[in-house]
C-alpha cells in the first residue's frame, strides 16, 4: 500500500479574509485584509465577530471594527447577506471550510443593488417599501381576536409553505440584471410575495389592488426573465414560477376590468 494513502490533510491554522470596506454612504470603497484563525465548521459571522474583536489588518496595522448586520445567524431573518467570494449568500450559513478548502483567500463585499451604510452594511428599505406598495400582508379588522381563520386545503398549502419561506434577504434581487439602484423594478421576491397573499383565503380580498400595484411602473412588465433570482434564493423558493402565476394573474385581471367598465 503506497504511504500516501496514510497521509493526513493538511490542517490551515488561519485563513485570511479580504473585507471591502466603505466608512459612510458617500466615501470611496477601500480593502483591508485580515489573518483570521481557523477552526474547523466556522462560519463567516465568527470570522466578522473575530475581526470586530481584533481589528488589525494583515500588515499590522490598527483599524476599526469591520461593520455588517446579522440577527438571528441561523438563516431565518435574511440580514447578513453579502457578496463572498462573487456570490451573494447569506454569511451566517456559509462555511469557511467549503469556501476556502485549500486555504485560498476569502472576499467579502457588500450587495451592490443597495445604498451602503457602513462596509458590509447596507439600507434595504427600498425592499420593505415595495412590499408596502403592493400591501404583502393579511388584512384583519381590527387588533381584536377575530377566532380561527377559514381553513386552507392541503394541496394550497403545499403551493404556501415554500413562499412563505422568504425572508426578504435580498439575494434574488442582487443577482437580478433587472434590478438595478436606479431602476423602479420590484424584484421576485416582492412579486412572489404578492402570490402568497393573493392565494391566501383572506389575504386575496386585496387581490386587485394587488395587481394594480404591479401593472405600473416597475411591475412585472419589467421581468426579463433571467432566471437568476432562483439560482441564489437561498431557501429554493420557485420564484419564476410565482412570476408567471402572478402575470396569469394580471391578465385575467386585466381582461375582466376592460369588460366590467
Amino acid at each position: 500500500m503506497s504511504s500516501k494513502s496514510h497521509a493526513k490533510p493538511v490542517e490551515h491554522k488561519t485563513v485570511i479574509i479580504r473585507v471591502k470596506r466603505q466608512d459612510k454612504r458617500d466615501s470611496q470603497p477601500y480593502w483591508e485584509s485580515f489573518e483570521v484563525p481557523r477552526r474547523s465548521n466556522m462560519n463567516i459571522i465568527s470570522a466578522l465577530q473575530y475581526i470586530a474583536a481584533n481589528p488589525k489588518t494583515t500588515d499590522g496595522k490598527a483599524t476599526t471594527p469591520v461593520v455588517w448586520d446579522s440577527g438571528c445567524l441561523e438563516e431565518v431573518c435574511g440580514a447578513c447577506t453579502m457578496v463572498i467570494n462573487g456570490h451573494v449568500r447569506q454569511s451566517c450559513s456559509s462555511l469557511i471550510d467549503k469556501l476556502s478548502p485549500d486555504n485560498e483567500p476569502i472576499t467579502l463585499e457588500p450587495m451592490s443593488k443597495f445604498p451602503v451604510v457602513r462596509d458590509l452594511w447596507v439600507d434595504r428599505q427600498r425592499l420593505f417599501d415595495d412590499l408596502r406598495k403592493v400591501k404583502a400582508w393579511v388584512p384583519i379588522d381590527g387588533t381584536h381576536d377575530l377566532g380561527a381563520g377559514p381553513p386552507i386545503a392541503q394541496d394550497q398549502q403545499e403551493i404556501a409553505y415554500p413562499l412563505s419561506r422568504c425572508m426578504s434577504c435580498g439575494c434574488c434581487l442582487e443577482a437580478c440584471p433587472q434590478y438595478t439602484p436606479e431602476g423602479s423594478f420590484v424584484g421576485a421576491a416582492v412579486i412572489s410575495q404578492v402570490r402568497l397573499f393573493n392565494e391566501h383565503p383572506i389575504g386575496k380580498v386585496l387581490k386587485d389592488e394587488r395587481l394594480e400595484a404591479l401593472k405600473g411602473p416597475g411591475g412585472l412588465s419589467d421581468c426579463s426573465k433571467a432566471g437568476n433570482c432562483v439560482e441564489v434564493c437561498p431557501k429554493e423558493i420557485p420564484l419564476m414560477e410565482s412570476i408567471a402565476a402572478v402575470q396569469r394573474q394580471a391578465t385575467l385581471y386585466s381582461i375582466r376590468k376592460f369588460f366590467t367598465k
